[in-house]
């Protein structure tokens, strides 16, 4: 991407207060979720990985996530 200076004469376009608010949201849920793996990171460079026994199989995380999923969505008929 070129580093080049916007010219002052472009203006930026302002959003709708709602549509700001929204965002603003989606950054929040976005910084705590990176947050959130930061300190999973962090934690297992300080004590190493957990023991196998401590850990969920990636089909059972898996599986409750669309679980999840399914149960948001109407069913199709």
């Amino acid at each position: 991407m070129s580093e080049q200076p916007t010219p002052a004469d472009h203006a930026r376009q302002q959003l709708e207060p709602d549509a700001a608010a929204g965002l603003r949201a989606y950054a929040a849920r976005t910084r705590e979720s990176a947050d959130q793996l930061a300190a999973v990171l962090e934690d297992i460079a300080a004590n190493g990985l957990p023991s196998v026994e401590d850990c969920t199989p990636w089909e059972d995380l898996r599986e409750a996530h669309l679980a999840r999923l399914a149960a948001q969505r109407p069913a199709i008929a």
